[in-house]
C-alpha cells in the first residue's frame, strides 16, 4: 500500500459551533473561588482591524495561589475546587468574548524564576491551520519586569501581550488579539 500525504486544510467558518454551542466555558472561576475577581474581554481582529466573528478562544490559567488544576503541577500549593482554570468561548459579531475568572497567581518559570501572573490563550479561527498560542499579562503588574518569557519578546512588541484595565468598569480588563498586520499580537511557537 502506498500512502499519499493529503494537503492541510484551514479551519472552516463554522468550526467553533461544535466546540462552543454545548461546550462553552465562560467562567473559569466560580464566585466562591479565592482571589481578585476579573472579567476579561478579549477581542479578535484581522489584519484590517475587522472583527473576527467566528473565532474560538480557549484560556488556561493558574488559580489565585499560582497552581494549575492539573496532575502535572507538582507545586505544594492549595488547589481551589472553585477554579477550573479553563475557559472556551466563540467570539461574537464584534469579535468579542467575555470571560469571568480570578487574577492568577505567579507560577514557576525557567531556572527557578517566577513568572508574572498571566493567562494562556489559544486562538482558533478560519484561515488558521494550527492554533495560535499567546499570553495575556496584566498591564502595570510589577512582576512583568522579571518574567523570563516576557523578556524573550522585544520590548517594542510586549504591549501586544498586555490586557489594559477598563477605566469605566473596575475589575474588567480588555485584551485585543490582532491576527496579523500592524501591532500583530505576539504568538508563541509551542
Amino acid at each position: 500500500m502506498r500512502l499519499i500525504p493529503t494537503a492541510s486544510q484551514t479551519v472552516g467558518p463554522f468550526f467553533h459551533l461544535g466546540c462552543t454551542r454545548t461546550h462553552s466555558a465562560r467562567c473559569l472561576a466560580a464566585q466562591e473561588a479565592k482571589g481578585e475577581r476579573v472579567w476579561l474581554t478579549c477581542r479578535v481582529l484581522d489584519g484590517d482591524s475587522v472583527p473576527v466573528s467566528d473565532a474560538m478562544l480557549e484560556l488556561w490559567q493558574a488559580n489565585a495561589e499560582g497552581k494549575y488544576i492539573h496532575p502535572d503541577d507538582p507545586q505544594d500549593k492549595p488547589a481551589d475546587p472553585h477554579c477550573s482554570g479553563f475557559g472556551r468561548l466563540a467570539s461574537d459579531g464584534q469579535g468579542r468574548c467575555v470571560f469571568e475568572t480570578v487574577r492568577p497567581g505567579a507560577v514557576p518559570g525557567p531556572d527557578g524564576t517566577m513568572q508574572a501572573p498571566h493567562i494562556n490563550v489559544s486562538v482558533f479561527a478560519r484561515g488558521i491551520q494550527k492554533r495560535l498560542a499567546t499570553r495575556v499579562y496584566f498591564f502595570g503588574d510589577p512582576a512583568n519586569a522579571n518574567d523570563a518569557v516576557l523578556a524573550l519578546v522585544p520590548e517594542e512588541r510586549r504591549a501586544t501581550l498586555m490586557a489594559q484595565p477598563d477605566p469605566q468598569n473596575g475589575g474588567s480588563w480588555n485584551f485585543t488579539i490582532r491576527l496579523c498586520g500592524e501591532n500583530e499580537t505576539v504568538f508563541f511557537d509551542v
